[in-house]
């Protein structure tokens, strides 16, 4: 899942149980569409802000291709691997430890659309449903946070 700085869902896609996060960061990405005041949706975040689990070659070389800053801080095995051989060391100073404290607010969107129990307890047979009731967590959660 995306979503944006205020933990409003902005893109999500549902993959099998056993499969993993990180190989669905572009995908996920590319699923953005933020419609403006006028012209072409804003369909390509400023920065992305993810945890432990995304910071693959591939994913750090497809944000730098987008042009999209990223704080997403490495592995203990990755450091370790780094250290053995020479190459660019990824700066996570003080600056991006301050901004990935934001990255909380993804954790607060999943909790938020978990109050509802099918998507909690994961009841649904079939994808489709249970992509339905996402998609309606997340705009019920959308209109109650928007500023009227």
């Amino acid at each position: 899942m995306v979503c944006d700085g205020k933990g409003r869902a902005l893109a999500f896609i549902l993959t099998p149980g056993q499969a993993a996060d990180t190989g669905m960061l572009a995908a996920t990405l590319t699923e953005i569409r933020v419609p403006g005041a006028r012209g072409r949706p804003r369909s390509r975040p400023d920065r992305v802000l993810a945890d432990k689990g995304y910071p693959s070659k591939a994913n750090r070389a497809w944000l730098r291709r987008q042009g999209i800053a990223s704080t997403i801080p490495e592995r203990d095995d990755q450091i370790a691997h780094r250290r053995k051989k020479s190459g660019r060391p990824i700066d996570f100073g003080d600056q991006q430890r301050e901004r990935y404290k934001g990255r909380n607010v993804v954790e607060r969107c999943f909790n938020k659309l978990k109050q509802w129990r099918g998507i909690a307890t994961r009841s649904d047979k079939l994808a489709r449903n249970y992509h339905a009731g996402l998609c309606l967590a997340a705009t019920l959660h959308w209109l109650s946070s928007s500023d009227h």
